[in-house]
């Protein structure tokens, strides 16, 4: 707590006032998060003091993991290596528009001044405009630095030296970089340290979830801590083992006729499915099937889920390698609108689709 009120102080926060006339200052709380590493040990306690307020610009573009995939092939064909930093209390470097006040910290209240309140110069957590202003802020720095911004990618930049390129990819307060140029690289982590308060982590290993083994050959991007992060939610750890996502005969449907099963157990498994299928296209189709029963699951469909942990427990650290060649990025599984009456017109049926 002590150090993320020093880090106010630094940022220049906030001022403390009088509060004026028919102010409503908005209450703050302290919350607590330890950050994990992929081996789950804990690497940081975090407090952050946090508030709200409505207002109206509250978008901020944010990564999608399928650049993030792109990003790592791209690197492993190129033969370089990617990096993350953490901008520490990123949030606090965001100016604001607005003016905003809320009341002193709980337990750091002013002993000469209890009444006051603090009038904000930025933005603090919890703040529904604090990304947007976050990322306006290292948008400003990075143009201004000579790097050009995508126009697809909001939140992807690239510095061109000579014939030398620098690629960032922001996704909130975590950066990944890399470039052909080792100066290149050098140089953007002198800026950074030197604009913001930065945690350097060094090569890419952990990041949202993704485990991600960079070598000379190529890199492994795999979700084992996840996975069996997972099954010990769902009590899923001593299922029987099985080779395959699902059975070749089965075939889902209603089952408007079969028990019902509790809903928010179901859909928390799906969720958590499909967020695994970021480097298990292995389990694509299986999940995004059963995911259709959502609104009203039964005892099949829960049935069907099941298989699905039980082929994670028999296939946990599977995932996706790229190398040099060329490498899976993107993929999805839809149902079609027409129904195809031969195998031939499916694949066309699915090749049409794809390019409209």
């Amino acid at each position: 707590m002590y150090e993320e009120l020093e880090n106010f102080e630094r940022n220049h926060v906030w001022d403390l006032v009088e509060p004026p006339p028919n102010c409503r200052p908005i209450g703050t709380k302290w919350v607590f998060k330890s950050k994990q590493g992929e081996d789950g040990m804990v690497v940081r306690n975090k407090a952050r003091l946090k508030e709200g307020i409505d207002y109206e610009e509250t978008f901020a573009p944010i990564a999608r993991l399928e650049a993030i995939r792109i990003l790592l092939a791209f690197a492993a064909s190129k033969g370089f290596k990617l990096q993350q930093m953490d901008v520490k209390s990123a949030f606090l470097n965001g100016f604001i528009e607005e003016e905003v006040y809320v009341r002193q910290p709980p337990g750091f209240e002013s002993a000469r001044f209890p009444d006051r309140v603090y009038k904000l110069r930025k933005a603090l957590y919890g703040l529904r405009q604090a990304s947007r202003a976050w990322y306006a802020r290292l948008k400003s720095f990075l143009l201004k630095s000579g790097f050009v911004m995508r126009s697809v990618d909001k939140t992807l930049f690239l510095l061109s030296r000579g014939g030398d390129t620098l690629i960032v990819q922001i996704y909130v307060d975590d950066i990944i970089f890399g470039g052909s140029s080792h100066a290149l690289v050098s140089s953007f982590d002198e800026q950074m340290s030197r604009e913001f308060e930065m945690s350097l982590m060094g090569e890419l290993q952990f990041f949202l979830g993704l485990q991600i083994k960079q070598g000379l050959e190529g890199t492994f991007v795999h979700q084992v801590k996840y996975t069996r992060d997972i099954l010990k939610k769902f009590n899923m750890g001593d299922s029987k083992p099985m080779t395959t996502p699902m059975s070749t005969n089965t075939a889902l449907d209603a089952d408007e006729d079969g028990e019902a099963v509790e809903q928010k157990e179901f859909r928390g498994m799906i969720g958590s499915l499909l967020y695994l299928t970021v480097t298990r296209p292995d389990i694509q189709f299986a999940v995004c099937l059963c995911a259709r029963y959502q609104a009203s699951p039964r005892t099949s469909h829960r049935q069907a889920v099941k298989r699905i942990f039980s082929y994670l427990k028999f296939t946990p650290e599977l995932g996706l390698w790229y190398s040099s060649g060329t490498s899976l990025v993107s993929w999805s599984s839809r149902k079609q609108a027409s129904v195809a009456l031969s195998t031939t017109e499916a694949e066309y049926v699915a090749a049409a689709s794809c390019c409209s």
